[in-house]
């Protein structure tokens, strides 16, 4: 920015105040210095805009770190406390061993086995000696944003106590009595990592034990055999709840400005460990970046700066592969250098007992030199009498992430962005799109993947191991010469070994446009085909799902004049952004070609839902009438025999296409569809705003637009997974659209930032600023974002100095 926004914060302090100077209570950081947080004292100036949104500005990463730490805590403390309480492996001492740990992703475990999981990595000194490792683990930038954050949390408990945390669901709990110290949330961050890989094997990992001698184990598997959506399923790509987003980077020749332009939706969880906050980072004539970060993170994960704007979608690349080792004995296991045994680790958990007490509790987890023993029949990993299963996990060798995200935030295009990702090497899980001021957009999956190719592969699958890759993609590999021959490789311009390097991951640069919807790498235009890489980061010439062609068909539409538009337009911000709430639906646009949808409809005899159902409108918005039993149907398909004209390569975009009419299943799942609405009362023609609601803690029932993503083909994915409130209504969302970004490069080194936070800044639902943001997007409007000095001041509704010595 052209100046230092200190000089508009005190053009604004005579109308706010500075409040909430204060210094800690003596002795209430010492646990915090044990761990290594410097002694000196930490500052920060945090002014908070409408909707509660923080710009935080401080005088270095330390003090930087301070201030969004404090901030986080002041609007998201009962989760940040959670996910401190999980990385000291305490969550069966304070919520009960029995209870059960669900991050709304991937793990669902108990308490006591997440414990048993975490404790090990803390006997190991996982972090530990990642934090002492100069290729592996941080730097000293994220290590200061690091002891400032967990520096912020603690001035911000000791501030207000226990007693004085807003939200009823932690306010007074014992757990905010303790000091968050780095090492805390150093593990925090690490679990984070594990996410698509080791976290999503928690329960067979504690749960794995030697078989009995008269254990049969499973017969030799055919994939004839297997379920393969189960499958996928224990693997953490669960068909019916897949874990994604979109986003779209517009280059200047596609733009009304001639420069970047980007719209990012990451589709995440409402509630719990993968809720965003929204967050401004200055340190004056030095870093300056805003946008979104997961609850504990010090830096911006999605964002932009004065020069270019990002948003992630998960990748589909693995991030681990299972080794299967041959057996001579329970837990004798034969390699190429002779027998070995696997190594037996006892843990020790403090949990609570019914009566409040504690009581020990131990566990016992194995390993190999590759990765934790798991047991798991129904994945085709069983431990029986001829093999075990161990899992080699390439994020659990690194703690690269803070570094990876801070360093993207200094980036001046998609070039130095990619180059600097590329450096710090620990994108965790996610693709990334950007688009700049030069007018470039990136595409590039350069996330954390094994070194696996398809020939070391080839050469190393174990029988079970290529059903694995043939139905899952996932190599199985002889874990016998896990050492020699089928050890993961490493390319010379790798950060570090076992890891693939940038030169054979897959990124492409465009001045017109790329996307992402969580599809492979293999197509972010339809005029780029990413070929030749190998298999264990996606598939090539494969089918896209219906999220992604209506993505794209937005950004075609508008280029070419679809959808009613005059030929050969432009975007403009507004039109980008426009598109996030057009809420059209591929799969029923594809479906009403010849009148087909009618015709389908029309032979169940069911004239007055068939009658709805031609009258729709096509889209999912709040007033729209026959998007539910378009919903009930999609979902009832069959998975064979729903197209006449099948998936073809070569048009990736257009097929499959014309609904099977003639499929006595397709038209039973419509049937059912209307049946089951009928029977459960509700109207064929009831509003989608009045079935689709905020379903997230404490929200009121807000209308809101927007539905199924892949299958169905909005973009504007909505879903409904453990809901905790208005359980009542027909679908209350707790997961979906999340901090959507539409960024826009402008003339004279200015840049319009429009964004939404779906569920609001804070997870208190008593504070003002819960639900607001829910209204807005519901309403299908936008937050305008204050990122110059004269738009803070404008939107500045407090400002105070937080400070510790």
């Amino acid at each position: 920015m052209p100046r230092n926004r200190l000089t508009a914060l005190l053009a604004c302090a005579t109308l706010v105040p500075l409040s909430a100077v204060a210094t800690a209570t003596p002795g209430a950081s010492a646990q915090q210095a044990a761990a290594g947080a410097p002694a000196t004292g930490y500052s920060a100036t945090i002014t908070r805009t409408a909707h509660g949104i923080p710009h935080v500005t401080a005088d270095s990463f330390g003090d930087l770190g301070f201030g969004s730490g404090y901030a986080a805590a002041e609007t998201s403390i009962c989760t940040l406390a959670d996910t401190l309480v999980t990385g000291r492996a305490q969550r069966s001492r304070w919520f009960g061993p029995e209870a059960r740990y669900n991050d709304q992703v991937t793990l669902e475990a108990s308490n006591l086995q997440v414990d048993a999981f975490v404790q090990d990595l803390h006997n190991r000194r996982v972090v530990e000696k990642l934090l002492a490792d100069e290729d592996r683990g941080p730097g000293p930038e994220a290590r200061q944003m690091v002891r400032g954050y967990v520096a912020g949390v603690n001035r911000y408990l000791d501030r207000v106590g226990p007693s004085g945390v807003g939200d009823p669901e932690c306010r007074g709990a014992g757990y905010l009595r303790q000091d968050a110290r780095p090492i805390d949330l150093w593990y925090g961050v690490y679990l984070a990592n594990l996410l698509a890989s080791s976290g999503v094997f928690v329960k067979e990992i504690v749960d794995a034990d030697p078989p009995s001698p008269d254990d049969p184990g499973i017969p030799n598997p055919t994939a004839a055999a297997v379920d393969r959506d189960a499958l996928l399923t224990g693997l953490g790509r669960d068909p019916s709840a897949p874990f994604g987003s979109n986003a779209t980077a517009v280059g200047g020749d596609a733009t009304t400005t001639g420069k970047g332009m980007l719209l990012g939706n990451p589709h995440f969880p409402w509630r719990g460990r993968y809720r965003f906050t929204q967050q401004h980072l200055t340190i004056p004539g030095e870093y300056d970046v805003a946008g979104a970060s997961l609850i504990g993170s010090p830096v911006v994960n999605i964002g932009w700066n004065k020069d270019v704007a990002w948003s992630h979608t998960v990748s589909t690349a693995y991030r681990f592969t299972p080794y299967e080792y041959r057996l001579a004995g329970p837990t004798t296991y034969l390699t190429d250098s002779g027998p070995q045994e696997l190594q037996r680790r006892e843990v020790t958990v403090t949990v609570r007992r019914d009566d409040g007490s504690l009581a020990k509790v131990k566990e016992d987890l194995y390993r190999t030199p590759e990765g934790y023993v798991i047991d798991a029949p129904a994945l085709l990993m069983p431990w029986s009498v001829a093999s075990v299963w161990a899992i080699r996990d390439a994020n659990a060798e690194h703690l690269r992430t803070v570094d990876t995200f801070l360093q993207m935030g200094k980036a001046t295009d998609v070039r130095d962005l990619l180059a600097r990702q590329d450096e710090a090497a620990g994108m965790p899980w996610v693709n990334t799109t950007a688009a700049d001021r030069n007018g470039d957009a990136l595409y590039a999956d350069h996330s954390v993947v094994p070194h696996v190719t398809d020939e070391m592969a080839d050469q190393c699958m174990t029988p079970t191991g290529r059903i694995l890759d043939g139905l899952a993609g996932l190599p199985g590999l002889d874990g016998t010469r896990a050492s020699s021959g089928c050890r993961w490789g490493t390319d010379e311009d790798a950060s570090r070994s076992g890891v693939f390097g940038p030169g054979n991951l897959p990124y492409a640069i465009r001045r017109d446009w790329l996307a992402n919807a969580n599809d492979s790498y293999w197509l972010p235009h339809p005029d780029e085909r990413l070929e030749g890489y190998d298999h264990i980061i996606g598939c090539e010439r494969c089918e896209r799902t219906m999220r992604t062609r209506m993505v794209y068909r937005y950004i075609q539409d508008r280029l070419a004049g679809g959808d009613g538009l005059a030929p050969h337009q432009l975007e403009s911000p507004a039109t980008l952004r426009g598109h996030e709430h057009e809420n059209r639906l591929m799969a029923a646009e594809v479906m009403r070609a010849n009148g087909d949808l009618d015709t389908l409809c029309e032979s169940t005899g069911e004239e007055r839902a068939c009658q709805v159902l031609h009258d729709w409108d096509g889209r999912s918005e709040r007033s729209s009438r026959g998007t539910h039993i378009f919903e009930e149907f999609v979902a009832r398909l069959p998975d064979q025999g729903v197209w006449r004209t099948p998936f073809d390569p070569a048009e990736p975009l257009t097929t499959p296409r014309d609904l099977n009419i003639l499929n006595p299943l397709v038209r039973q799942a419509m049937a059912d569809a209307i049946d089951s609405l009928r029977q459960r009362g509700i109207p064929f023609d009831a509003t989608w705003g009045s079935l689709q609601v905020a379903g997230d803690r404490g929200a009121s029932p807000i209308a809101l637009g927007g539905g199924t993503g892949d299958s169905v083909g909005n973009a504007n994915a909505l879903a409904s997974r453990w809901p905790e409130d208005n359980t009542d209504r027909y679908r209350p969302i707790t997961y979906g659209s999340s901090h959507i970004q539409a960024i826009s490069f402008l003339a004279g080194g200015g840049l319009d930032a429009r964004t939404i936070l779906t569920y609001g800044q804070s997870e208190d639902p008593t504070s003002p600023w819960s639900e607001d943001q829910t209204r807005i997007f519901g309403r299908g409007e936008w937050v305008h974002f204050p990122w110059t000095d004269e738009e803070i001041v404008e939107q500045t509704v407090s400002e105070y100095l937080v400070t510790s010595p």
